[in-house]
């Protein structure tokens, strides 16, 4: 089974370094994960002795900083584990793929935790943090989450004409 991680185009190193901390290894491990595919975005970490670390769990490892689209890495997983960007979680919704959330709450306003909270709340998905992210990846049971409703965009279009008069 497939993890994917994407922090976007932010910085967010406090991610990345939880998703390769001993414990959330071992969960992800436990959960039967045999592959981790890492979007790094901007950061700086030396990733060479975390790689080694996650090959002690079994978990084979990719990480690169950026590429055009992520829609094949999301196509491909099992579950989704991202920063709490607004484009990032309609993507993966959209493909009813579980997924955990941690905001970066280094942001302006914190305005991430904010939309994960609701999502979280209607049981789209499961909102963390870095420092209960791995006792979220154990005890995560994708079955409880609600399936996102797909695009309408004829009921967008209805609301968008109704608000500007038409």
């Amino acid at each position: 089974m497939i993890v994917f991680v994407t922090v976007g185009s932010t910085h967010f190193d406090a991610l990345l370094l939880s998703v390769l901390s001993t414990p959330s290894l071992q969960s992800l491990h436990q959960k039967g994960y045999t592959r981790l595919v890492m979007q790094s975005g901007n950061s700086k970490i030396e990733f060479q002795a975390l790689v080694k670390d996650a090959a002690k769990y079994g978990l084979e490892t990719e990480i690169y900083t950026f590429k055009p689209t992520l829609k094949e890495d999301y196509d491909r997983a099992d579950m989704v584990i991202s920063h709490a960007g607004s484009g990032t979680i309609l993507d993966v919704l959209r493909l009813h793929k579980p997924m955990i959330v941690v905001p970066n709450t280094s942001l302006l306003h914190n305005h991430q935790q904010e939309l994960a909270s609701v999502l979280d709340s209607q049981q789209y998905l499961k909102c963390a943090t870095v420092q209960n992210l791995a006792a979220l990846i154990s005890s995560f049971d994708p079955k409880i989450l609600q399936t996102f409703p797909d695009l309408d965009a004829a009921r967008f279009r209805s609301i968008v004409d109704e608000e500007m008069g038409f």
